[in-house]
């Protein structure tokens, strides 16, 4: 069982910073793939960025150049920086992990933390 759990949301205006935490209940990188998903009221949920097993890196059209992912091992944490942020990056960011990475892909993992809001305004 992985229990992930997300920090650092917050509101902030255009063009600032933000940077999320998602902490797992253990050392999950190596075994599993590891996401971020957002869904803004009324939209549905869509996958922002991905960290594969061998560290590889994926982001959605939308946020790239913008957002970069980086991991602490000791800390079980894999952070989601997230730069000149516009009103539509808005939402409830989750955090979700597998250990089949097409699950998290499809954003059908098996393991979500619970979210932590961003507004931008």
């Amino acid at each position: 069982q992985v229990q992930l759990v997300e920090s650092g949301g917050g509101s902030v205006q255009a063009g600032e910073s933000l940077k999320l935490s998602c902490t797992a209940s253990g050392n999950i990188f190596k075994t599993h793939c590891v996401a971020w998903f957002r869904q803004a009221p009324g939209k549905e949920r869509e996958g922002v960025a991905l960290i594969d097993r061998d560290g590889t890196r994926k982001f959605a059209d939308s946020v790239k150049g913008r957002f970069t992912l980086s991991k602490d091992n000791d800390k079980n944490t894999l952070y989601l920086q997230m730069n000149s942020l516009k009103p539509e990056d808005a939402g409830m960011y989750y955090c979700a992990a597998d250990t089949v990475c097409e699950s998290v892909v499809m954003g059908r993992a098996t393991y979500w933390g619970q979210g932590t809001q961003v507004t931008v305004s």
